[in-house]
């Protein structure tokens, strides 16, 4: 999810401890150890008294016990038992290249840039952003380059005054509760922990995030703060885009306002050129061995043929599907319980981790593009850098086909941004068409309301806007540029490992909705897993996955109390941690109590792994079960007023026990409804005003022991 889904889209908090590093070396079999023999010593009576001068100078008692001696000592050097060594892992060769260039300004220096973009970006979308800033660029006479902070030696951001009329723009998302996105970590760990003189840099930054998370664009406001205070020049203010409203629109008019002043303060004009400008030429491919062509993998070639680890987002494990049941007994949704087999994988994880999947999109749709594109989706291309400096070779692995490319790599199935029907517009042939479609990419009112509306509001996915103007037909090879990169989806892992360590489990709901214009559209991960069947057609269904770290973990102490608050799908990390609990005991630990708050809408239709949790309450893993049915009543009950219900027992386990919460699901409603249920029970029974119980909160956050892992 990019705060904008991750804010791009939990967070550091301060429980958090290190993952035990479980040993990758096998403990099967274990050598004991030889056992030397009491009866070796031969009986003192028959030994002669006086040693005859004839006999030799070592007896054959002595020959014996030395051969014995010697034997011991070679088995001991030889055939000891080594310790294992920790097999290291190669890095995996990938489909750029392993040797770049470090320094950003001689790269811009050499290829005449005097703009440098940098995102930070979990999900794509400021990544996105920032190649659309520096394609901009060029209407002002200006040359600019996105870059990746991870790819570059950002101490050098202090010579980029050395380069005339040059200008850094920052875009970054916020992850999580108020993280750097994974790619920006070490920039960010240098901006708070260096002194570098930053004078005579010029700057301005783009913050992309989420108004319902509780540190809203936090990461791009510290990057814009912290910049100046090291001595760079802001050129113009703090954008902020907000995922939770428009986010789309919060750049376009940040940008449409942000130009002009760079010409301003730059004594520079607009040239005028609106046309579109390719970054990637076509070349197709006649006579390419297949075996160099990529299906669908992201990194190396064959690499979903000859796995090999360690798995990551580059190189995702084919897990098999060993179980796909539904959860709900009845009711118009399907919610469902995965299970992926790891075995044999080295995959660890942890109560609390995501499980990220890459999930492909639906032939059909796929074919529908090709059909109404006129295109053999068969053919296999390249789509090359025109800019030979560029780190990033090609949009997505290549050489690919058209169908690998909409199948595997590009989103097809959200709405497209602005930027997409502005490089499109040219393309169609009714004046008219051309009109709208350029009119939506604008910053004006009317403009912004028709994309709402046509756009957003109708969803309109790419294929959608195909069928519904029928003078539209781009040349397939720029409409594969233009779209995003598909990108994975992360769900909470509803499992422990202590309990299934060669298992990961998901806990989904599938999406389907009918839009406005009478689609039926779907959601891309969530029906192709629905259909991931552990066998079909004998073939065993896999999904590409990786394990995603989360700050989301049981209290160190295992008998700190637990309160988890989970409704709906937000029950799946709670499963997992309610394991781990149960197991704990099992080891004769000493447990603390175990709270659980979930809701659904009805107890009989989609009370989620119902069995399961009564079985925990009724062996003592739960000491208590509350579940609010929403809709078996008149009035509707939800989390919040069964806490508020039981707001003795709450506070005093929170106040005196010193008790960990965890929040789960909807972040939008639930968990802030949930907050405010929070402040008035530490106002009603704490004795609190607003503002104190506010602040008692926000300090259980900072101690670790109010968690979040909420998503909108």
């Amino acid at each position: 999810m990019d705060q904008s889904s991750v804010y791009d889209g939990g967070g550091v908090t301060s429980h958090q401890f290190s993952a035990s590093r479980e040993s990758l070396v096998s403990t099967e079999g274990s050598s004991c150890a030889p056992r030397i023999m009491a009866d070796t010593q031969p009986d003192a009576s028959t030994q002669p008294e006086l040693v005859d001068e004839d006999e030799p100078f070592f007896s054959s008692l002595d020959l014996l016990l030395f051969s014995l001696i010697a034997g011991l000592l070679i088995y001991w050097l030889i055939f000891r038992r080594k310790p294992e060594p920790i097999p290291e892992f190669k890095k995996l060769e990938t489909a750029t290249p392993t040797t770049r260039d470090t320094s950003f300004i001689d790269k811009m220096k050499k290829t005449g840039r005097n703009i440098v973009v940098f995102y930070g970006s979990q999900t794509g979308t400021a990544e996105e952003f920032s190649n659309r800033l520096a394609k901009d660029a060029h209407r002002y006479g200006m040359k600019g380059m996105a870059a990746d902070p991870e790819e570059y030696e950002m101490g050098e951001l202090s010579r980029l005054a050395e380069i005339d009329n040059s200008l850094a723009i920052f875009c970054m998302a916020t992850y999580g509760e108020g993280d750097p996105t994974d790619n920006a970590q070490d920039f960010y760990d240098w901006l708070q922990e260096g002194d570098a003189d930053l004078s005579g840099v010029k700057y301005t930054v783009f913050a992309l995030g989420n108004k319902t998370y509780e540190h809203y664009n936090a990461t791009g406001k510290y990057v814009d703060k912290r910049l100046a205070e090291l001595g760079a020049q802001r050129i113009f203010d703090l954008g902020m885009g907000d995922d939770d409203g428009n986010l789309e629109e919060d750049f376009v008019s940040w940008r449409e306002q942000f130009w002009p002043a760079v010409c301003e303060h730059f004594g520079v004009e607009a040239t005028g050129e609106e046309s579109s400008i390719r970054q990637y030429e076509l070349k197709v491919h006649s006579d390419l061995n297949m075996n160099k062509v990529y299906t669908g993998e992201l990194g190396r070639l064959k690499s979903f043929e000859n796995q090999k680890p360690p798995f990551d987002s580059k190189n995702p494990f084919l897990a098999p599907v060993t179980v796909n049941r539904k959860l709900n007994k009845g009711g118009e949704r399907h919610l469902m319980h995965l299970e992926l087999d790891i075995t044999g994988s080295k995959i660890r994880y942890e109560s609390g981790d995501h499980v990220a999947v890459y999930p492909i999109n639906d032939t059909a749709i796929v074919n529908r593009i090709g059909d109404i594109l006129g295109v053999d989706l068969d053919i296999v291309i390249s789509l090359n850098n025109l800019d030979e400096e560029s780190n990033k070779k090609h949009p997505f692995p290549c050489p690919t086909t058209y169908r690998s490319a909409l199948t595997h790599y590009l989103d097809i199935t959200n709405t497209p941004r602005t930027n997409v029907l502005y490089e499109l517009a040219q393309y169609a042939t009714d004046p008219k068409d051309q009109e709208n479609m350029r009119k939506m990419a604008s910053s004006s009112p009317e403009g912004k309301a028709l994309y709402q509306n046509w756009v957003l509001d109708s969803s309109r996915n790419i294929l959608a806007i195909l069928e519904d103007l029928p003078s539209l037909r781009p040349p397939i090879d720029h409409l594969c540029e233009l779209l995003p990169r598909l990108q994975a989806r992360y769900y909470s892992i509803s499992s422990s490992s202590k309990v299934h360590p060669n298992s990961i489990h998901i806990c989904a709901v599938v999406v389907e909705y009918e839009t406005k214009t009478g689609r039926v559209n779907k959601g891309v991960a969530t029906n192709w897993l629905k259909n991931k069947m552990p066998t079909d057609n004998g073939h065993k269904a896999t999904v590409p996955m990786y394990i995603r770290k989360s700050q989301f973990r049981l209290p160190f102490k295992a008998t700190n109390p637990v309160i988890m608050i989970g409704p709906g799908t937000g029950i799946a990390p709670f499963i997992g941690f309610i394991q781990e609990r149960g197991w704990l005991k099992e080891q004769g630990k000493e447990v603390g109590e175990t709270e659980l708050y979930f809701g659904c809408r009805h107890k009989n239709e989609d009370f989620l792994y119902q069995e399961e949790l009564e079985e925990f309450e009724k062996t003592g893993v739960l000491t208590a079960l509350n579940v609010a049915y929403s809709r078996d009543q008149a009035q509707k009950v939800y989390v919040q007023h069964l806490l508020k219900n039981n707001k003795e027992t709450v506070w005093k386990l929170i106040h005196t026990d010193n008790a960990h919460i965890y929040i789960c699901g909807d972040a939008r409603n639930m968990a802030r409804d949930v907050q405010n249920a929070f402040y008035e029970i530490a106002e009603e029974l704490g004795g609190m005003s607003r503002a104190q119980a506010v602040d008692y909160i926000k300090k259980l956050m900072t101690k670790g022991r109010y968690s979040q892992d909420v998503w909108s």
